[in-house]
């Protein structure tokens, strides 16, 4: 790759007051977050047609555990390592080096990345039969079905590839402090995979292959949409192989640990799956159910892990570990404050929720039953799926990959100890809480540490905005919990009104939340409140 540069002289990084860097962090989450959300929810329209379309069948079980085979190695190349890999090294290059070596790094990470992606998929390709004979134990009886998981794995592989640039090129533009464009990328992956599902099944003998096809050109699109913001910061695609780059040299250091850190979710999900398969519509519950989960956890907790990476990182580049306690204390409060209603809201409102939005077409009660336990099992460690990016952004942000991939193997461990015994009374049930357990201890094991290295985390300024939230949860409760059991959702139709049933249980539960956090005159409410006014008054341009 070649760019347009300009020599110039290192920046010097200039020390910010923690409250700024919380304000800025505040603006880049809300940003991200509010793109998130449009994801998110097309996200969902995408969930809620291919349950219409295909419940939880024979079909569905074959295209999600298909797609839990790139979904995993994606987190291992892209979203999840890549950007824990890059950013630190891009951001100290950035705020140390020249524009003309930065770049360089850039163009070497990019076209290395691309090599090595493009070969893992065209290995994953030809490779496919045995990948899904091992990843699907419980389909070796079943000839046709696994046929079809097969055929769905090869034709999503190249996903990976395309995922990873959009994960890169994602990398570098937040690196830079830009975040809204990398945020809406998935909105476009959305749409190619709800037009394939209407528009280009109905053409197909097995409507699912469409869907597998639209999942290619959407990560496909997902990348392209980010190259007008690479060429705006004067980064142009083209071919320049440098594997051997200084600093690629030190993301590969950082990137063969954080493979296991970072996407320790994505594996315990992936056995969740493999194990799963012994179950009919398994796969697909669990898959529905992480989805709902996936909205709050994507919104909040990953949107506030993304955007304080650059801030970490700049800070331990620096050696401001008071800062970089604060920053890590002030994402950890931030990210709980929102979960936590969310977690709670998940468990209790989890019928009405499946009920009036899948429960149309081929999906049938029976599925909302499965869907809704296996969300109810994920619900109860969402907190901690969340608090851990936030814990294992710390880490890579000071260039310790090893400790979160030790912790990993523990938490990997954990799993399938407790999956291979909550399974068999609790079958699906039971692999979706098994993974919940292990994520929490992968957490507290994280946090005991990271406290431990940074002298503390500010334990009191935390356990105060627990005690804050757990007091604001009680109307929270009340409402949810008197919704949930009218007769109404357990009645055919009345659409409408459950509707505006469930409509009032969420905003009667968040004013009543928020009102408490309100007379407590909470710090996180605060910041919480300037995030959206700066957003009204004054839209990011970002």
């Amino acid at each position: 790759m070649s760019t347009r540069m300009s020599q110039s002289s290192p920046p010097s990084p200039v020390p910010s007051s923690p409250q700024g860097e919380t304000h800025r962090i505040s603006r880049a989450a809300g940003l991200i977050g509010g793109a998130t959300f449009c994801s998110r929810i097309l996200g969902f329209i995408r969930d809620i047609t291919l349950a219409n379309l295909f419940g939880a069948n024979a079909s569905a079980d074959a295209f999600y555990i298909a797609y839990r085979i790139p979904n995993l190695l994606r987190e291992l190349f892209a979203e999840g390592s890549m950007s824990s890999a890059f950013i630190p090294v891009f951001t100290e290059y950035h705020s140390t080096r020249s524009k003309q070596e930065t770049w360089e790094l850039a163009s070497a990470a990019f076209t290395t990345l691309l090599t090595l992606v493009t070969f893992v998929t065209l290995a994953g390709i030809v490779a496919a039969p045995s990948i899904v004979w091992l990843l699907a134990p419980g389909l070796h009886e079943q000839a046709n079905q696994l046929a079809t998981t097969t055929l769905l794995t090869q034709i999503m592989f190249p996903y990976l590839l395309f995922v990873s640039l959009a994960a890169l090129a994602m990398g570098i533009l937040n690196s830079l402090h830009s975040f809204a464009v990398p945020a809406l990328a998935p909105v476009f992956f959305n749409l190619c995979v709800i037009f394939f599902a209407v528009a280009i099944s109905p053409f197909f003998e097995q409507a699912i292959v469409a869907v597998a096809i639209g999942i290619v050109v959407g990560g496909l699109a997902q990348f392209l949409m980010q190259l007008p913001s690479l060429q705006k910061k004067d980064f142009i695609l083209s071919w320049n192989f440098h594997p051997h780059h200084p600093g690629v040299k030190r993301m590969g250091v950082l990137l063969i640990p954080s493979l296991l850190g970072l996407a320790v979710t994505q594996i315990n999900l992936t056995i969740s799956t493999m194990l799963a398969s012994y179950f009919q519509g398994g796969p697909t519950y669990l898959f529905y159910g992480m989805r709902l989960i996936q909205f709050p956890l994507g919104i909040f907790g990953v949107a506030m892990a993304t955007a304080i990476l650059p801030s970490l990182s700049m800070q331990a580049a620096r050696g401001a570990i008071h800062e970089l306690r604060e920053t890590v204390n002030f994402g950890l409060r931030m990210v709980l404050f929102i979960i936590l209603p969310s977690m709670v809201g998940l468990m209790l409102l989890r019928t009405p929720i499946i009920h009036l939005f899948f429960e149309h077409g081929a999906f049938s009660a029976m599925d909302t039953v499965g869907t809704a336990s296996a969300l109810f099992g994920f619900s109860i460690g969402l907190w901690a799926f969340a608090s851990y990016r936030i814990l294992a952004t710390a880490f890579y942000s000071l260039q310790d990959t090893r400790t979160p991939a030790i912790v990993a193997v523990v938490s990997v461990v954990m799993n399938i100890v407790l999956s291979l015994w909550l399974m068999q009374s609790l079958q699906h049930t039971g692999l979706a809480l098994a993974a919940s357990l292990a994520a929490i201890g992968n957490t507290l094991i994280l946090i005991t540490i990271l406290g431990s290295r940074l002298q503390g985390l500010l334990w009191k300024k935390l356990g105060t905005s627990l005690a804050r939230t757990g007091i604001a949860l009680l109307p929270l409760i009340a409402v949810s919990s008197w919704i949930t059991g009218l007769p109404i959702w357990h009645e055919a139709g009345h659409s409408p009104e459950k509707a505006v049933w469930l409509s009032l249980a969420i905003v009667a539960s968040a004013m009543g939340y928020f009102t408490v956090h309100q007379l407590f005159q909470s710090e996180e409410l605060t910041h919480l409140m300037l995030m959206l006014r700066r957003k009204i008054i004054k839209p990011s341009s970002t």
